[in-house]
């Protein structure tokens, strides 16, 4: 994907401010966040289509889901910090929408999908973390947003490389633009309020 422009849709800085109305239930948010990413790449260690998986494609997705779990452990100890509690449930109706969109049932298509929206994830995630930076008040915030977005860039670049060892490069740059412009949809039709993910209001 080069230095081309990775999503579609430009987070407005307006969205950055009203979520940091309530900073507690936004770390909340990204605490369960950071526990399904590193799930989430665990699950990849299985998935391998052949008998066995390139020695990079183990490797890489231990270290996403360590990068994960430290963010958790971050999140968790600023949450406790500055005096907030995690809440007893949570909803990513973002990521639920983006996953309807894997070719289920398909093989390396499967596969490849499931790799390219957790690029798509973490993609977004990595704007929005620029857009707190931005607008955030609180300096230990801003200053903990700010050392989240060089990781989340860096998992996101390694997730679209390991689809592009399931289907071949120019399948994955087509299935890549399709996702994007659904991604761009999918995003500004969530429901506004304190999360990664949400809409505006």
């Amino acid at each position: 994907m080069g230095n081309k422009k990775i999503l579609l849709y430009e987070t407005p800085p307006e969205w950055a401010t009203g979520v940091l109305q309530d900073p507690l239930a936004l770390l909340s948010d990204q605490a369960y966040l950071e526990k399904k990413a590193a799930n989430n790449a665990l699950e990849f260690l299985n998935l391998w289509p052949g008998a066995k998986a390139p020695v990079y494609w183990l490797s890489s997705v231990a270290a996403i889901a360590g990068d994960e779990t430290a963010h958790l452990k971050m999140v968790l100890r600023l949450l406790e910090k500055k005096g907030g509690a995690l809440e007893k449930s949570h909803k990513n109706p973002y990521a639920v929408d983006l996953n309807l969109l894997v070719r289920r049932g398909k093989g390396n298509q499967d596969l490849a999908d499931r790799l390219l929206i957790s690029a798509l994830i973490e993609a977004r995630s990595c704007e929005r973390f620029k857009r707190l930076v931005e607008a955030c008040e609180d300096a230990e915030l801003a200053r903990f947003y700010s050392g989240l977005i060089e990781s989340e860039n860096g998992h996101h670049r390694l997730f679209v490389n390991m689809a592009k060892k399931i289907l071949l490069a120019h399948e994955v740059e087509v299935r890549w633009s399709r996702l994007v412009e659904e991604e761009a949809q999918i995003i500004q039709k969530q429901p506004a309020g304190p999360r990664i993910h949400s809409g505006m209001a």
